[in-house]
């Protein structure tokens, strides 16, 4: 009996003419010098009228074939590029024969640079007649199929590359964050602030309750800590004199992964000297209202089927009546009756935090999912926020707020505390915590406190995360959808 014939795959088809095409040349062109883009060569010559003149030039254009049919002596095809597709057209009398035997065996997924001229099919569609084409990359791998593209959403956000070939509405929100970014950075340069970068590598870990990923550095023989924060860095260049300043950067934090979590995101923090949290609200309602309706030309916009208005000013409420309304508690509640309240909401208390530790899981748990309107909620337990001031009229609790917006914290915002003494003294406090197990309390950071010990100015300091921003502004349900590569455990663990 013998054995059965091996299967030959797609990719096996691929591979043997990839080889046939390396004895005639190279499938892999270094270069090709196109006219116009798709959408160019579209809004060049297109009209209402279906109509082109008579004495047209001769086009260059190149993409990705993504569709190709022939009937005959004549090849239909449809080609993509960054800004677009269009229709191409070929037949035996437009172009040599050895020319149009070699385009009937291109695959779909092959990048082709076509020389052609513009032309309306009977049917009406604009599109160009081949003149003659060249192959630029041979694509050894089929494209998903056209009609049901690309939907296992594990290997959609595994194989990016593929997904943003197979489905369009993915392209256009990556290309709507970026849009995001610079509407951003052209607010701010607007109203005065600028730029800066600080290090990635810490030797101290600060500025946010985190467990860092740790590092090391070969030559000097020491850990390094990726940043957790831009926060402490930035506010050492307002000591230094910088009035209004902000970094766009990424962080990284060792904690779990959600539809809201990645280990690596992106954030905006900036820092203005004599300010408070106050203008920091009027800072971000107008940042973020401006820029919805920069975006989508309106304020209300849908949000995973719920309509959200984010017409400023927005809504305001102290912690203290968020807890009272929707968790049937406040700051002033017995510590007994928050830990029988925390374990009525399957809390872990077993770390036995302080009170307003506590109070801080209650509202994560019970209130934030809630909050669906874009809604500051100010005034925290001053045991949460050791970089924050303490509020001007009730010392048990710091000058912050929080941005909610469908359930999700969108910024965070404090009036920064600027004492050195007290900084100092809940640098100490943390180090406490630490001991008792708290891995993401803040480190002692030295050099920190020493900056302030010079003076730094009255100072509001705002973050807010750019991924939920544009999961806000793009409808997208997950933070994995707005990321290009978002973190995925390897298969082999």
């Amino acid at each position: 009996m013998t054995d059965p014939a091996p299967h030959v795959t797609e990719e096996d088809v691929r591979l043997s003419k990839r080889e046939a095409l390396i004895q005639t040349g190279n499938p892999y062109a270094y270069r090709f010098d196109r006219t116009h883009t798709l959408q160019e060569l579209i809004d060049t010559y297109t009209s209402d009228e279906k109509t082109l003149p008579e004495d047209l030039s001769e086009v260059k254009i190149a993409g990705r074939i993504i569709a190709k049919r022939g009937h005959g002596k004549a090849c239909f095809g449809n080609l993509l590029d960054d800004s677009g597709s269009l229709q191409f057209y070929a037949n035996s009398a437009l172009v040599s024969e050895d020319t149009y035997q070699s385009l009937l065996t291109l695959d779909v997924g092959d990048f082709i640079g076509i020389t052609g001229i513009p032309f309306y099919t009977n049917r009406g569609e604009f599109s160009i007649k081949m003149h003659d084409y060249t192959l630029l990359t041979k694509s050894l791998k089929p494209l998903p199929e056209k009609y049901h593209g690309l939907q296992n959403k594990e290997l959609r956000y595994r194989q990016r590359y593929v997904d943003l070939v197979a489905n369009p509405e993915v392209k256009q929100t990556f290309k709507t964050r970026s849009i995001i970014i610079q509407k951003i950075r052209q607010f701010l340069g607007n109203v005065g602030f600028l730029e800066v970068e600080t290090p990635i590598l810490h030797t101290v870990y600060g500025g946010a309750a985190a467990r860092p990923f740790v590092t090391h550095h070969n030559e000097i023989g020491q850990d390094l800590f990726l940043r957790i924060a831009t926060e402490l860095h930035l506010k050492r260049l307002i000591v230094g004199g910088f009035e209004k300043i902000y970094e766009i950067g990424r962080i990284f934090r060792n904690e779990g992964v959600s539809y809201k979590h990645n280990p690596e995101f992106t954030s905006i923090e900036l820092y203005q000297a004599y300010a408070d949290y106050t203008d920091m609200m009027t800072l971000t309602e107008t940042l973020i209202s401006d820029l919805v309706f920069a975006i989508h030309g309106t304020y209300t916009i849908n949000y995973q089927d719920r309509l959200i208005n984010f017409k400023a000013p927005f809504a305001r409420m102290t912690l203290s009546d968020a807890l009272s309304t929707y968790a049937n508690v406040t700051p002033d509640t017995d510590i007994q009756t928050l830990r029988n309240k925390a374990k009525e909401l399957g809390l872990d208390i077993s770390l036995n935090p302080e009170k307003g530790q506590l109070i801080a899981h209650i509202y994560d748990k019970a209130v934030e999912a809630q909050l669906i309107q874009p809604i500051f909620i100010t005034d925290y337990p001053w045991e949460t926020s050791p970089l924050a001031k303490r509020h001007r009229e009730n010392p048990a609790l710091v000058e912050r707020f929080e941005l909610i917006i469908s359930g999700m914290e969108l910024a965070n915002a404090f009036s920064e505390l600027n004492d050195p003494i007290e900084q100092q003294a809940r640098f100490e406090d943390q180090l406490k915590a630490q001991e008792a197990g708290d891995d993401e309390a803040h480190q002692m950071d030295d050099d920190y406190v020493n900056a302030l010990k010079y003076g730094m100015p009255p100072t509001g300091g705002l973050g807010i995360g750019i991924d939920r921003l544009v999961m806000l502004l793009t409808d997208s349900h997950s933070i994995r959808d707005v990321l290009f590569f978002p973190h995925m455990k390897d298969k082999s663990v």
